[in-house]
């Protein structure tokens, strides 16, 4: 092959060039499989890097599959190539609009893709220096918090911090009924598997985040969903449904409910407590949420002293995606039997991801990071409440915290083709149905307010109103 084809790009670092360069060849089949490669000292000639360069990117490509390397004879073009796909490099736009599109979406979007409809943080959000700082002082640790598997129980002193944390939301539990999660969906992921049988019934609110419709689905249980108000639970269509139903769980979020923000009026929590212990119903509390708050809602598992309510969380909003860590608050009798769950489904814990949320917790990192997350969440919410309801849509409630809002649209509007419509335009939004079983939200879309702030979403939003 002649060197002449292969030329620098203009972005990465020098190993990043020569590595894209020959990825752009392959893919565009100039570079067929079985091909030979330039020899290392020609590449580096031609796009004027060392040789040192040329090494470390054919290195990486071989690492990757993408090329081999033959002794004594030089580098080639893997043999095994996947086929030619000429589908389309824009969003899916005839994907169904089911629980698991916002999340594909979302995901798999570009960097030029604004995610009005996601539910996390922009990454410029988040404590970047600490997490850095975070990971290197964990560099400098012994061997074994890098390489090890980890108890799976999980470590013992984010365990302990854990407990007293959750004693500031009046939660009682010692660190022995604390177990760690990957994140806050392996901890439902895990609970189902303990706690229901494919065709058991488990009772979601009416709307509710749309992973939990997944999750189910995926578990084969019978999913019933009854009415959230800005209150908590329909509590007379709750009795209703334990006496036709039968469910065997009933899983929520107490504070800051997602997708509408509402949080559980007190005199609700009870009622609903009675209810549950009435139909001996077991209650997973999704509490994600929780460093959202300004000032904390009540919560189920304080009420019940976690008798019949587990209570779950995790880091993936406040603190990093990236690092997954959660944890699963329950009764000893069956954080037993979780623990034997967790080591035939993953085996250790996340040793390296505990100890770095550690690290962050204790230095003082995670504390000033809050105190300015909420203020600014707080102007976030403020903005887009404003801008949303200068175009149409109207909020249900105006959240205490936190960073979703649930709004309406003009009567006559589908939101899910309001999100197609915004798709095209590489706008990420939320319609309604996907967070509802009964399907009865086709008027609503939820915003993340901290990803609704550029002009560019309102813009779009309103061409889509218009159609």
């Amino acid at each position: 092959m002649d060197i002449e084809e292969i030329s620098r790009i203009d972005s990465g670092t020098l190993v990043e060039q020569v590595m894209q360069a020959i990825r752009k060849r392959i893919a565009g089949r100039t570079l067929a499989p079985g091909t030979r490669l330039p020899s290392i000292r020609g590449l580096a000639a031609r796009m004027q890097v060392s040789k040192s360069t040329v090494v470390e990117a054919y290195d990486r490509l071989a690492a990757e599959g993408v090329i081999q390397s033959r002794r004594g004879s030089g580098f080639y073009v893997a043999g095994h190539m996947p086929p030619l796909s000429l589908a389309e490099i824009g969003p899916r736009l005839d994907r169904a609009v089911d629980p698991f599109w916002v999340s594909r979406q979302s995901l798999e979007a570009g960097g030029d893709v604004l995610k009005p409809g996601c539910g996390w943080l922009p990454a410029s959000w988040m404590p970047d220096a600490g997490i850095r700082r975070a990971l290197r002082a964990l560099a400098r640790a012994d061997q074994a918090n890098l390489t090890d598997y980890g108890t799976p129980l999980g470590l013992a002193p984010l365990r302990q911090l854990l407990s007293r944390r959750m004693a500031e939301h009046g939660i009682e539990a010692s660190p022995h009924q604390i177990m760690l999660t990957e994140s806050g969906t392996q901890a439902i992921d895990l609970l189902c598997r303990f706690l229901i049988e494919p065709g058991d019934t488990v009772m979601v609110d009416d709307p509710c985040y749309f992973n939990f419709h997944a999750m189910l689905r995926a578990h084969r249980a019978k999913v019933v969903g009854v009415p959230y108000t800005p209150t908590g639970p329909d509590i007379d269509r709750f009795a209703q449904a334990l006496a036709e139903h039968r469910p065997r769980l009933y899983i929520t979020n107490s504070a800051l409910h997602n997708p509408t923000g509402a949080t559980l009026a007190s005199v609700v929590a009870h009622r609903l407590l009675k209810l549950a212990e009435l139909h001996d119903l077991t209650i997973i509390e999704d509490d994600i949420f929780a460093d959202f708050e300004h000032e904390a809602a009540p919560r189920l598992a304080a009420f019940d002293g976690l008798d019949r309510v587990i209570h779950i969380g995790s880091f993936s909003k406040t603190l990093s995606a990236a690092v997954r860590c959660g944890f699963i608050t329950a009764r000893k009798d069956w954080i037993e039997g979780l623990v034997d769950l967790k080591i035939a489904t993953s085996f250790g814990g996340g040793h390296f991801s505990a100890e770095l949320v550690l690290s962050i917790l204790k230095d003082g990192t995670y504390r000033r990071h809050l105190d300015g997350l909420r203020e600014r969440l707080a102007r976030a919410m403020g903005e887009a409440t404003g801008r949303l309801k200068e175009i149409g849509l109207t909020p249900l409630i105006e959240p205490r915290a936190g960073m979703f809002l649930w709004c309406s649209l003009p009567d006559g509007l589908d939101a899910a083709d309001i999100a197609r419509f915004a798709l095209a335009d590489n706008v990420v939004l939320a319609p309604g149905n996907v967070f509802s079983l009964s399907q009865s939200a086709s008027g609503f879309l939820r915003f993340n307010v901290a990803q609704s702030l550029d002009p560019r979403v309102f813009k779009v939003l309103q061409s889509a109103m218009r159609g």
